[in-house]
């Protein structure tokens, strides 16, 4: 779907483009299901499509010319608010698993063992989640758990929310959003598909980002007053 939504969008003008995924968001807001699964293609399409997208780096700018505040928000720039440096991650690797990388990519998508899956999943290798997240033994769960995981590196964040099969889950969006290793840059592509309940406790959150508190406010609004949108 997200190719398919960046396909759309770089057929557009970027006024139009930016006006229309405006729209989209507020109608989401207010519980369109449609518009909803739009969103989540859309801003998909903007973080693993942008190379497809003539005018994705003026969105941003022609947003905020138009006071779109909403669209504007989908372009944070700052860094996540806790990082785990590269190397600590190959460490735990490291220490977690002696198998070679590419056996170890082999058993996270064929396992049958439960209690393995759930352990490789939580490799910081991004190839080896990958390959686990396809596994059709992975839970909800463990996935949840793994969103949530601190510390963390973003690339195996950035993996769950890129799956098709797990981006679409409240409770794994929401353990993403408050995972404060996550970069707001990806965050930012998630809060408009947070409810009501979840925007209320990201604004009040202090291990978040204050670009995703401040997003999660406009959209409150929105939610209250479409014209604020």
């Amino acid at each position: 779907m997200r190719k398919a939504a960046a396909r759309e969008l770089a057929l557009r003008h970027p006024v139009d483009a930016t006006e229309l995924i405006s729209q989209l968001i507020a109608l989401g807001a207010h519980g369109d299901e449609p518009a909803r699964c739009a969103v989540r293609a859309i801003t998909q399409a903007l973080l693993f499509e942008a190379g497809n997208l003539p005018h994705a780096a003026e969105l941003r700018r022609i947003a905020e010319t138009q006071s779109l505040e909403v669209v504007a928000s989908l372009f944070p720039e700052a860094p996540a608010r806790k990082e785990m440096a590269v190397e600590a991650a190959a460490k735990a690797d490291a220490r977690a698993f002696t198998e070679s990388l590419g056996h170890l990519k082999q058993k996270a998508r064929t396992t049958r063992d439960p209690d393995q899956l759930a352990r490789i999943v939580q490799a910081a290798n991004p190839s080896i989640v990958r390959n686990a997240l396809m596994n059709p033994r992975l839970t909800e769960e463990v996935v949840v758990r793994i969103a949530a995981r601190q510390p963390a590196r973003p690339e195996p964040l950035l993996e769950i929310w890129k799956s098709s099969r797990w981006s679409s889950r409240q409770a794994i969006r929401r353990a993403l959003v408050f995972n404060p290793y996550l970069p707001p840059e990806i965050g930012a592509k998630i809060v408009p598909l947070l409810n009501v309940q979840d925007l209320q406790e990201l604004v009040e959150s202090g291990s978040v980002h204050r670009s995703l508190r401040e997003q999660a406010a406009i959209l409150l609004k929105g939610a209250i007053n479409p014209e604020a949108m």
